[in-house]
C-alpha cells in the first residue's frame, strides 16, 4: 500500500473525502440538466456501477432546481458544477447540493465568492475549487502568454489565491482541482499543489479524449501520482458515458491496491479462429458483473470468456464459470467441469444465472 499524503478531512454528503479516507471515484453527467427523469436515470446507473461522487453542470437556476430533484433519495452525493453565474450556486445549495464546484476564472468578483462561500458554510457543503487553462482569471492567463510563468504555475497560483478568499470567509471545507489536458503537467501542477496545500485534492486529467486515448492519458497520470500518495479524489474525463468513466475510474484504483478487487473477468484477444462475437459477449458479461458486485462484501466470480478452443479449456480449470467458443456456440464450464452448449445468444444469460446461483 502506498504511503498517502495526510490532508484535512471533510464530508461531502455523507462520503469521508481526505484524512486518509478511501480515494473515491467521480463522473459527471451528461444528460440534459433540465431532464429530472434522465439524469437520475443516469445517476442510479454510474451509482450501482460503484460510483462515490456524481456531478450535474448548473447552467441556470432552473437546472438547480432540477438538481434538487434529482437529489432526493439519491444513493451517493452530488455536486453541482458552477460556471459563470453565482446565483446558480446559491440556488443549487438552497435546492440541497452537497458541494460545490466553482471555477476561479468565471466566477466573477470577490463579492461575489465571498456570498457563495458563507452559504456554502451555513449549509455545511464543501466548495472545490475547480482550475483549468481554459477559464484561468485574465491577469494570470495574460502572465501565462507572456510566457511570465509555466502551466502548473499558473494553475497552482490561481488555486492558491482562490483558497485564500474562502478561507478568509471562515470556509476550511475545500477541496482543489488544477487540471491540465496533457500528462505531464498534470503531474507536475498536483506535485506542486501536494506542497502548497493540505486540502483534499481531486485529481484528473481535464479534456483526456474518447475511450482509449483517455483511459491511457488518465491512467498514466493518475498512476504516478497516486504511487506518490497524492490524490484524494478522481475523476477520468472521457469523451464517453460516465458508467465508462467510472469503470476506468475503479480499475485504476483497484490496479493500485487503493479499491477492492472487482469481479475477475478472463477474456482472448481474438484471432481468426474466432467464430463468436467475441467482444460484445465479454463487455456486456462485464457490465453486468460490475452492476452484480458494487458490493465488494459479496465473494468475487471468476469468469473465463475464450474464443476458442486452444487455451478455452485451460482457463476453465480456474474459473468458477467459462465459455469456450465455437461456431455460434459455446461450451460452458463450471468450476473446471463442461456442463452443456450453449448457443451464442443466451451465452451472457446463462453466465449470470450460474454465477449468481453461486452466491
Amino acid at each position: 500500500m502506498f504511503s498517502r499524503k495526510q490532508t484535512r478531512s471533510l464530508k461531502v454528503g455523507s462520503l469521508p473525502v481526505g484524512g486518509g479516507a478511501p480515494v473515491s471515484v467521480q463522473t459527471m453527467c451528461n444528460a440534459d440538466p433540465h431532464d429530472a427523469v434522465a439524469c437520475r436515470a443516469q445517476l442510479e446507473s454510474c451509482a450501482v456501477r460503484g460510483c462515490d461522487v456524481f456531478r450535474m453542470a448548473v447552467p441556470d437556476v432552473e437546472a438547480a432546481h432540477v438538481l434538487g430533484v434529482v437529489r432526493k433519495d439519491s444513493p451517493i452525493p452530488i455536486v453541482a458544477d458552477i460556471h459563470f453565474d453565482y446565483e446558480c450556486a446559491l440556488a443549487a445549495l438552497a435546492a440541497g447540493a452537497d458541494a460545490l464546484r466553482l471555477n476561479p476564472g468565471n466566477i466573477g468578483a470577490r463579492e461575489r465568492v465571498q456570498a457563495v462561500a458563507r452559504a456554502a458554510k451555513e449549509r455545511g457543503a464543501p466548495i472545490r475549487i475547480g482550475v483549468n487553462l481554459g477559464s484561468l482569471e485574465r491577469d494570470l492567463g495574460a502572465e501565462l502568454d507572456a510566457g511570465k510563468d509555466d502551466v502548473p504555475g499558473v494553475l497552482v497560483r490561481s488555486a492558491v489565491r482562490h483558497l485564500k478568499m474562502l478561507e478568509d470567509e471562515g470556509l476550511g471545507d475545500v477541496v482543489i482541482s488544477a487540471k491540465a489536458s496533457n500528462v505531464s503537467d498534470t503531474i507536475a501542477v498536483y506535485r506542486r499543489l501536494a506542497e502548497a496545500t493540505d486540502c483534499p485534492l481531486h485529481i484528473g486529467v481535464t479534456e483526456a479524449g474518447t475511450l482509449i486515448p483517455g483511459t491511457v492519458r488518465s491512467s498514466v497520470a493518475l498512476g504516478v501520482l497516486l504511487s506518490d500518495g497524492i490524490g484524494d479524489t478522481i475523476r477520468v474525463s472521457l469523451t464517453s458515458k460516465p458508467e465508462k468513466e467510472v469503470k476506468v475510474g475503479l480499475e485504476i484504483l483497484r490496479s493500485l491496491g487503493l479499491r477492492e478487487r472487482g469481479p475477475a473477468v478472463t477474456s482472448c484477444p481474438t484471432c481468426g479462429r474466432t467464430r463468436v462475437d467475441l467482444m460484445r459477449i465479454t463487455s456486456q458479461v462485464e457490465d453486468a458483473l460490475d452492476t452484480l458486485w458494487s458490493d465488494s462484501r459479496k465473494a468475487l466470480p471468476k469468469v473465463a470468456i475464450m474464443g476458442c478452443a486452444v487455451n478455452g479449456p485451460g482457463e476453465a480449470k480456474d474459473a468458477d464459470v467459462a465459455l469456450c467458443g465455437g461456431d455460434g456456440k459455446f461450451l460452458l464450464y463450471v468450476h473446471g467441469a463442461f456442463v452443456e452448449k450453449v448457443a451464442e445468444e443466451d451465452a451472457v444469460r446463462k453466465v449470470l444465472e450460474y454465477v449468481v446461483s453461486m452466491q
